[in-house]
């Protein structure tokens, strides 16, 4: 399974997370124009056994893919959830070349199957 990259525009989130159950890839990409690392991505992957833990800031979409049989991700957002204010990137941007290390095809759902690709997408200063 595979989350695509999901932020929020007015209402921007800053997000910690963390996994307790299983492991995941997880992905942050980086939507703020004036940075220098503007539309580049870093991958962590994220376990119940490594019990490491990704800091994700405010200005960066945030995706995952499932590596185990199941996963148990968990949040803390400094902001509440704003679905009015929800965007997605499409995970598979030829212009990110996000390397997913996917075996196969992933199930994506119909919302990110959806998501626009960067240079369509809204972004920040």
């Amino acid at each position: 399974m595979l989350r695509g990259l999901h932020y929020q525009v007015k209402q921007a989130q800053g997000k910690l997370v963390r996994v307790v159950d299983g492991e995941i890839l997880d992905m942050a990409v980086d939507l703020r124009r004036s940075s220098p690392s503007f539309g580049r991505w870093e991958a962590v992957l994220l376990s119940a056994e490594n019990k490491r833990m990704l800091w994700i800031p405010m200005g960066f979409a945030h995706g995952f893919c499932v590596k185990s049989e199941q996963a148990q991700v968990l949040y803390k957002a400094t902001d509440f959830y704003a679905p009015a204010d929800e965007r997605t990137l499409i995970w598979n941007d030829p212009q990110l070349k996000i390397d997913w290390q996917l075996e196969g095809d992933p199930i994506v759902s119909a919302k990110d199957q959806r998501g626009v690709a960067l240079h369509d997408a809204e972004t920040f200063e």
